[in-house]
């Protein structure tokens, strides 16, 4: 661009995923703790959602700003050490598969 700036999508990841019990404690402590990685990647909001009929069932929402040239690369961001670390983290915490799904407003 002309004036120097990058043009920003928005874009929502959804992470789906089962703990062995009901309670949330140690992923809940994670996700606040994990607060200035997401914020260094463009994040907004962060939720996490515990499934009402199924209390083992856990979605967290990121709700993000990024870079286009972020956007179209994402497999290159996939293994920036900093993610490659914060998803090792998530990986010892999580027992099971972790779903993903990136989302754009229409």
């Amino acid at each position: 661009m002309a004036n120097g700036e990058n043009i920003k999508v928005r874009r929502t990841l959804h992470l789906r995923f089962t703990l062995p019990t009901a309670e949330p404690g140690q992923i809940l402590a994670m996700v606040k703790a994990s607060a200035p990685f997401y914020e260094f990647f463009g994040s907004r909001q962060v939720k996490l959602l515990q499934n009402v009929d199924d209390p083992t069932r856990f979605i967290q929402v990121i709700e993000y700003e990024t870079d286009e040239t972020l956007e179209v690369n994402r497999q290159r961001v996939a293994g920036d050490p900093r993610m490659q670390a914060y998803l090792q983290a998530w990986r010892a915490v999580l027992p099971g598969a972790v779903e993903i799904d990136v989302f754009k407003e229409m």
